[in-house]
């Protein structure tokens, strides 16, 4: 409703503006605006006529955003939580990098559920439990699954699952939106453990608690797809054998087609084998699905 603030966003003058409404209103046979003193408003016409043309618009950009993705094989935008890209993707990125110069990499580290359409991102690492998703290419990168995680000073003083009642356990409210919940309590019953009050430090973050974890803070139900450097740096261990499993996965995703574009497809192709490599961890360990504790 200014006619200035438009011209701004046209990057037209305000005559070039004015003149082009003139010409829409002579075409329609109609006016599409009263004019006021200092404002503007729709008449009848020009209500009916607005919805429309935004919608219209709104078509024609998405459609230059997908032909100009089509084009520009330089550049990868890519969406993923921020926790999995300070811990997983970005130590990682140098390697990449070095493997493909002429890819531009772009992140996206959110925990709003982008739009690759309407957000001109061309691939999304989302976590979650599975859903459809309609027109959308969906593949499983890592099934989650968390144990106890703490530094190898800890491990020597908290050597068996009971010696857990006497240590400070941390805990993250990022995964209390699953069903069922993967926290202390359903971890202490996977392990036919009594009960434990659900005490210490609280985090919103996964990232944030391995990072305390990691700093002799306190023992984390770590979630290995967060924690794997922490792991093969020394800096974490998992002492115990039983792990929770959940339905909850990272998925690659894409719109569907764009899968076997050469920037999508190679990058894909890095990202599975690089996720392949949180297999050696399985070794050893009992996985029990997480359940609803028992009350």
């Amino acid at each position: 409703m200014s006619f200035a603030r438009a011209a701004v966003e046209l990057n037209v003058t305000a005559a070039a503006l004015s003149f082009q409404i003139k010409s829409i209103e002579e075409h329609l046979g109609t006016p599409l605006f009263r004019r006021l003193n200092r404002a503007v408003e729709l008449t009848e016409a020009g209500r009916l006529l607005a919805p429309g043309t935004a919608d219209g618009f709104a078509m024609l950009q998405s459609a230059w955003r997908a032909a100009r993705r089509v084009v520009d094989q330089t550049s990868l935008t890519i969406t993923a939580g921020p926790a999995f890209t300070a811990k997983w993707l970005a130590p990682r990125l140098f390697a990449y990098a070095q493997a493909n110069p002429e890819v531009e990499l772009r992140f996206v580290a959110t925990l709003r559920l982008l739009d690759l359409d309407r957000d001109d991102v061309d691939v999304a690492i989302r976590f979650g439990q599975p859903k459809e998703e309609p027109g959308l290419f969906s593949e499983v990168m890592i099934a989650e699954w968390l144990t106890p995680m703490m530094t190898p000073e800890l491990a020597v003083r908290f050597p068996t699952p009971s010696d857990l009642y006497g240590a400070p356990l941390l805990h993250q409210d990022d995964l209390r939106f699953m069903r069922p919940q993967v926290t202390w309590p359903a971890w202490f019953q996977a392990a036919g453990l009594a009960p434990m009050p659900e005490t210490g430090a609280r985090f919103s973050q996964a990232d944030h608690a391995l990072d305390a974890a990691s700093a002799g803070g306190g023992v984390v139900l770590g979630r290995i797809s967060l924690a794997e450097r922490d792991l093969r740096e020394g800096r974490l261990v998992m002492p115990y054998d039983i792990a929770l499993t959940t339905e909850a996965q990272y998925r690659f995703v894409c719109p569907e087609g764009t899968e076997t574009r050469p920037k999508v497809r190679a990058f894909r192709t890095w990202l599975m084998r690089e996720a392949e490599n949180l297999e050696a961890y399985r070794a050893g360990r009992t996985f029990v699905p997480a359940r609803d504790v028992d009350t």
